[in-house]
């Protein structure tokens, strides 16, 4: 009888240790799932520094939906800022790149966008909207020598090929992102743009 009641025990204790182990592990994934994902910029050597001062400042022209935001037309207009965008992104990217917003959309949404994406500090100033587009077999293309007459200082971020069949070779590809809360895209980007700012073309 002091047997069974021994197993009894042991088999009691080994199930709450696996219903334990059940909670620490789903803990730990919700954890891994909602943390923070950061991009630290460090101090430049001097190699690097006298490596930047011999290239221009380059541009980077960023679209709106799909790319930075998604909005949901429900009677209202509702934009859904993209994950990592402010401040993360925004905010870095505006240290090694003068930033242009160039959407396809109307300029009475596109400014509203930017002016929320913006934040009252002055880094979206230059922006260009639909009107800017050139109109090809129903689709806007956007035209980048609008933005600058040297295509070397250029590079867009946007979700649409379509968009940037003009100009393919300065062009940065991401997925369009709709509404995935855990989407890294953009700061998964922040590497190679830092590189990339380094690069005489």
């Amino acid at each position: 009888q002091c047997l069974l009641g021994l197993r009894t025990f042991v088999a009691f204790a080994a199930k709450l240790w696996s219903f334990f182990i059940y909670l620490l592990r789903r803990q730990i994934r919700t954890v891994i799932q909602y943390q923070t994902v950061r991009y630290d910029i460090l101090p430049l050597s001097p190699v690097s520094r006298n490596r930047l001062a011999q290239v221009k400042r380059k541009i980077l022209v960023l679209d709106l939906d799909e790319t930075l935001i998604h909005s949901h037309h429900d009677g209202v207009l509702r934009p859904t800022v993209r994950p990592g965008t402010p401040p993360d992104f925004i905010l870095k990217v505006s240290q090694w790149y003068e930033l242009v917003v160039f959407t396809a959309s109307m300029e009475i949404y596109g400014s509203a966008v930017a002016d929320k994406l913006d934040n009252s500090r002055s880094i979206l100033k230059r922006r260009y909207y639909r009107q800017h587009c050139t109109l090809e077999l129903g689709s806007y293309i956007k035209d980048l020598s609008v933005v600058h007459s040297d295509l070397s200082s250029i590079v867009i971020l946007d979700n649409s090929p379509g968009a940037y069949r003009s100009h393919p070779d300065n062009a940065i590809p991401i997925k369009s992102w709709f509404s995935d809360p855990s989407d890294t895209a953009l700061l998964n980007l922040l590497p190679m743009l830092d590189a990339l700012r380094f690069t005489a073309d």
